[in-house]
């Protein structure tokens, strides 16, 4: 509803970025489209009678389709400051992938350990149901631009809560 929007705001502003702008009443007040692409896509990943260790497991593995996108564009990178970049997004991505994991085993296998949950994720697509070849054809990056690979990430995550809020509206459990 705004308050993190206007931390962010603040946060960039003293990055040094000149034009930013907190909507009054956050998302919820936008009036416009949150992502890009046909409504359905994406959801082909889950089932519509998805179980919650299901929808972590599709979770884990679109974090991990994301991680390897950073990972890979590390080591093309040219520019020392997308290179490293890169490699703190991934470290991101490994977070998130803990906060799901950890979630699993609270919700079904609290003796699971890390590798054997591995085992059991099937990889499907990368964050928001696109694949990378996808995201950066649609969005155009300059991979030489720290500020591009920066907006980059921040689309592929504005996709990825849009997908998981139109999976809500599709999921019966």
């Amino acid at each position: 509803v705004g308050g993190r929007s206007r931390v962010a705001t603040q946060l960039l502003s003293g990055k040094g970025f000149k034009t930013v702008y907190n909507m009054s009443g956050g998302i919820r007040a936008w009036d416009s489209q949150t992502a890009v692409g046909p409504q359905e896509q994406g959801l082909t990943l889950f089932d519509k009678k998805e179980s919650p260790e299901a929808v972590l497991k599709v979770a884990y593995s679109l974090e991990q389709g994301l991680r390897e996108f950073y990972l890979e564009m590390e080591k093309t990178a040219q520019n020392r400051q997308v290179k490293d970049l890169f490699a703190k997004l991934s470290e991101i991505e490994v977070k998130h992938q803990m906060s799901i994991y950890l979630a699993y085993c609270d919700l079904v296998d609290p003796d699971i350990n890390k590798k054997e949950f591995e085992k059991t994720v099937e990889q499907k697509a990368m964050e928001g149901g696109m694949s990378t070849q996808a995201y950066l054809d649609m969005f155009q990056p300059d991979l030489d631009s720290p500020v591009d690979v920066v907006s980059l990430a921040m689309s592929i995550e504005a996709q990825a809560l849009d997908l998981y809020q139109r999976a809500v509206q599709n999921i019966e459990n």
